[in-house]
């Protein structure tokens, strides 16, 4: 960066000891920005770069603030010209400024500097009104704009460098002005000018977006693209949202602001402002610059491309994509020393870090063995927590998550996020995929963005994702909020009362031709992925006991948050990682050493105690004492299959149908408990208690919900499993229950003998040679 002594426009007078007389007289007020000049406090260098504004000609404003992401403290400032930006007319894109940065030792140091302006300056700025004569000043030609961006009404891309002797511009960012060229008509400008309501025509969806990045700029937020629909016709675009950067929760930044505008394409080919909310939940900053000229690019085809979104900072991102990285450096020698540590200690502990085109580090994974070993019993059905994507976490934390035979959350591994990119998600479930022996789950919880549903598929090919509840449930909050509490309510019982996809599917179409909303985009697009979030589609495949609702215990809860910082991250998840084994271990003690009461004289009942677990027991327990209050009626009966009516006593609206097969003793139940839980139905119970079934057919015991889940004791090959699979259940079985010998038999020489002549005899048996 160049950094000329004095500001553009302004010829200073010296004196005989090439002081200006001004300095002369204000002393240290008086001296020249120059990089290392120290301040004690970021207030101390503002009123600095004030003073040395009204001694100069122009006037400042607070820029933009940077804060340090191990413990979210204010690290740097930038104080800028009052001409910087172009949201008012009367600003240039002035690029002079300072910035200061805070040093460990507490005080404030100026690190970058830009001193040239493009403007006139307007000499001594004067507050006190005061009329003291100034030296005389040569006033020179405003200097160039730097860069301009040409935007006419057809939405083409085009840059313009006028940048003299490649000066760069300070920290690296592109300023970006819209001219209004002759072609613009005196209608568009005048609307520029209004405030957004519905009815407002435009001639393209790109002139919308622009009209809508200049209202934000006045009023004090920043712009995003949001959703678009497309005919089911031709694929055209129908109608496009341009939503408050704060929408949603995925980022750390965002809150779930509800302010929009959408426009709907016209017959015509124009577009017309349909719906609009004003309101935003969040302090408004009158002024604020958006970050690049965002504009929607045409694709080949002429028609608005889905979501391509250019945001120009630098020349590199114009000619091709760099990944970011909100992983700060100083992590990486932190996590790989405390990953070797543990890989002294733990043989089976495994990790990896992705590197990118440059060989940069990106994304890291981690797991011990425990991890992998319960992996291979419990990730039937796993959880890919990203709760920092929704809070103001520091760090972009995330884990996998499975649950144990007491429906406890396990670690199946942790990782950092690198970004949220389709590449990130899909070498991190490659990673996790490989660590865990290439078994991949039956369901998967994860968000619905689109790169993560397109890693879902390429890695996970044939399981059963399903979208986290949180987005579900905010996109229901920022949808419905316009709709009649009738509406709310049926829609509530369309989810959650609906027992088949036929009858959900049955009961939408009434719903929405009741209220007349068969064309409202929101409720056609959620209905069309369905199978991903409606309960009635998602009953026919294990999640391992999950609520319908979707709703489960983080697995670290409050212990990390978003004030965890570097020093305390790896102390703070071991801890809570102990913890949480500390709560199975409980629960294992529990289910060996305390008896529940029985609450029939059911053979089944004794059976189940004395195979499930505590936790696990008392749900079927529920269901065996909730079977009583249902009748059974046969309603067909050919051959081995028989279909019984199972209704609830006092209650005509609450039955199910149940299938059984003599032959097999098999039977199935329209509520898909099993299916979904493992566990069978009060329905079911019902049928084998009329048909006079004293235990369970072993099928219906799942061995990851017994006691004996722990020690991964593979009894039996399970219909569906690999052979690749099987041999990985194998692997962990044994290596747990090595390991085990070997945390026992290390506690004392009488018990190390012990372990090893157990260990020596069996291996005669397997005939190991030496």
């Amino acid at each position: 960066m160049v950094v000329k002594a004095y500001p553009l426009g302004m010829v200073r007078i010296m004196n005989n000891n090439g002081l200006n007389e001004e300095d002369e007289e204000e002393g240290d007020s008086g001296v020249e920005p120059y990089v290392g000049l120290e301040f004690d406090t970021a207030e101390e260098a503002r009123d600095y770069y004030n003073s040395y504004a009204t001694r100069t000609g122009f006037k400042v404003r607070t820029g933009q603030l940077y804060r340090s992401r191990t413990d979210g403290t204010v690290s740097s400032r930038r104080f800028v010209c009052s001409k910087e930006g172009f949201q008012l007319n009367s600003r240039t894109g002035c690029p002079a400024f300072i910035r200061v940065q805070r040093r460990d030792t507490g005080k404030w140091v100026l690190d970058q500097i830009q001193k040239e302006h493009n403007h006139e300056l307007g000499g001594l700025i004067d507050e006190t009104t005061t009329t003291t004569p100034r030296p005389s000043v040569q006033q020179r030609a405003p200097a160039p704009t730097k860069l301009a961006v040409s935007v006419p009404h057809r939405p083409k891309m085009k840059v313009v460098d006028e940048s003299d002797k490649g000066r760069s511009c300070p920290s690296g960012v592109i300023s970006f002005k819209r001219f209004k060229g002759a072609e613009e008509s005196d209608e568009t400008q005048s609307k520029a000018a209004t405030e957004p309501h519905a009815g407002l025509e435009f001639a393209s969806a790109n002139e919308a977006c622009l009209f809508y990045q200049s209202y934000s700029e006045v009023v004090g937020f920043r712009v995003r693209i949001g959703q678009l629909f497309r005919s089911k016709v031709d694929g055209s675009i129908t109608s496009r949202r341009f939503v408050c950067s704060k929408e949603g929760f995925q980022h750390p930044s965002r809150m779930g602001c509800g302010a929009y505008m959408r426009i709907k394409r016209q017959d015509s080919g124009g577009w017309i402002v349909d719906r609009l909310n004003k309101v935003h939940n969040h302090d408004l900053e009158p002024g604020k610059k958006n970050a690049g000229m965002k504009k929607i690019t045409e694709d080949v085809t002429g028609g608005l491309d889905s979501v391509d979104l250019i945001e120009l900072n630098d020349f590199t991102s114009i000619n091709h994509k760099t990944r970011e990285n909100t992983i700060g450096k100083e992590w990486y020698p932190v996590l790989l020393d405390h990953f070797q540590s543990k890989q002294a200690e733990d043989m089976g502990f495994f990790y990896a870090v992705e590197l990118d085109s440059n060989g940069a580090c990106m994304s890291v994974f981690w797991a011990d063995s425990r991890s992998r070993f319960a992996c291979s019993q419990f990730g039937d059905a796993v959880v890919f927590d990203t709760s920092y994507r929704q809070q103001d976490y520091s760090v972009p934390f995330a884990t996998f998550i499975g649950f144990n035979h007491h429906r406890q959350p396990v670690l199946l591994g942790g990782a950092l996020v690198a970004d949220e990119s389709r590449e990130a998600f899909s070498w991190l479930f490659q990673t996790w995929l490989r660590a865990m022996s290439g078994r991949r789950p039956r369901s998967f919880i994860a968000d619905e963005d689109l790169p993560i549903k397109e890693a879902v598929a390429q890695v996970f090919p044939g399981t059963h994702h399903r979208f986290s509840a949180w987005q579900i449930r905010s996109k229901e909050r920022e949808n419905l909020r316009t709709f009649p509490n009738e509406f709310k309510y049926e829609y509530e019982k369309c989810l959650y009362q609906t027992q088949t996809t036929v009858e959900f599917d049955t009961m939408w179409s009434a719903l929405v031709n009741k209220y007349g909303l068969r064309d409202n985009l929101w409720l056609r697009e959620v209905y069309e992925k369905r199978v991903n979030w409606v309960p009635a589609y998602l009953r026919a495949s294990f999640f391992g006991g999950i609520p319908v609702n979707g709703t489960y215990q983080p697995f670290y809860r409050d212990s990390l948050s978003s004030l965890t910082s570097l020093r305390e991250f790896v102390s703070m998840y071991e801890h809570g990682l102990e913890q949480r084994r500390e709560e199975e271990r409980k629960e294992d003690s529990n289910s060996y050493n305390l008896q529940p009461f029985l609450q029939t004289k059911e053979p089944v009942e004794e059976q189940c105690r004395r195979l499930y677990t505590l936790t696990v027991f008392r749900v079927f327990q529920g269901e065996l004492a909730q079977s009583y209050n249902y009748l059974g009626l046969k309603t067909y009966e050919e051959g081995a299959i028989s279909r019984f009516l199972v209704r609830k006593c006092g209650n005509e609206s609450e039955k199910h149908a149940v299938t059984f097969s003599a032959s097999n003793l098999n039977a199935s139940c329209s509520c898909q408990m099993f299916e979904y839980e493992g566990l069978l139905c009060r329905h079911i119970l019902k049928v084998f208690n009329l048909l006079d079934i004293r235990e369970l057919p072993s099928r219906y015991i799942l061995h990851r919900w017994t006691k004996n889940a722990e020690f991964g004791f593979v009894r039996d090959v399970e219909s569906g499993v690999t052979s690749q699979e099987l041999k990985a259940l194998m692997i962990w079985s044994l290596r747990e229950a090595a390991s085990k010998y070997i945390e026992f038999g290390t506690s004392s020489l009488e018990k190390y003998k012990l372990a090893y002549e157990i260990m020596r005899e069996g291996g005669k048996k397997l005939c190991w040679q030496r």
